[in-house]
């Protein structure tokens, strides 16, 4: 307890810019969990509704049906879901007009199917750069603090005939928060940054190759034109 007041009071008596600085660094670190918690859960529940997807996708039956049932569910679709309704609409246009050629109708479902694996995978990325850019700047601005203070705190030493240990440690001391706080902000953005990234372009492989095996399942039909699929 004395610690947490002795800090705590360093702190209030830290200098105004310090005190922003402080303030800044903890506005940052707020930010990137709030970021760090919304991104692991859309991301954990990606994964899982991809998983679920493939499942029963590939466990056989008729892709107009099965898109049919994608269609009528209350939950916005997303991820695999989203591609797979993305390129099969793009496929029923093309086949409902009968006008196109084959070759155009698949450049005309593969553009779609990469639009849609563009958007989805920028919906995934949102917030990851923020993330990146407080792991990268915080150490500095916390160490923006602790140079301020220490200055200070030397300026205050010259003002005075003899200086003591006790009349230099506050001004350290409340210099050197400024450090931590700015390694507290930037530790965990970075970690999670680094996880995301690793997580994010796994399931962007995950989504091309899902592409391209739809594609394939629908070459054919686009070909024969026939909606037998």
């Amino acid at each position: 307890m004395n610690n947490e007041m002795s800090i705590l009071s360093l702190v209030m008596d830290a200098s105004l810019l310090v005190k922003l600085v402080m303030l800044a660094l903890l506005v940052a670190s707020l930010v990137s969990w709030v970021i760090i918690l919304g991104k692991r859960t859309l991301l954990s529940s990606m994964r899982r509704r991809a998983d679920k997807f493939e499942e029963a996708f590939w466990s056989g039956g008729n892709l107009a049906t099965f898109y049919e049932q994608i269609s009528r569910s209350k939950k916005p679709a997303g991820g695999i879901e989203e591609l797979f309704k993305e390129g099969f609409e793009e496929f029923r246009r093309q086949r409902e007009s009968g006008e196109s050629d084959p070759e155009e109708a698949l450049v005309s479902i593969q553009r779609s199917l990469r639009v849609a694996n563009v958007r989805e995978i920028e919906r995934l990325e949102s917030g990851v750069p923020i993330l990146a850019t407080i792991g990268s700047t915080s150490p500095y601005v916390g160490l923006f603090g602790t140079v301020w203070g220490i200055m200070n705190a030397f300026i205050a030493i010259g003002n005075v005939k003899q200086a003591t240990i006790a009349m230099v440690a506050p001004g350290i001391a409340e210099a050197l928060i400024a450090t931590a706080m700015g390694l507290v902000a930037a530790i965990p953005a970075v970690i999670a940054y680094n996880m995301f990234t690793s997580q994010i372009e796994r399931l962007e492989a995950r989504f091309h190759t899902f592409s391209e095996e739809l594609v394939g399942l629908l070459e054919k039909a686009v070909r024969q034109k026939t909606g037998a699929v």
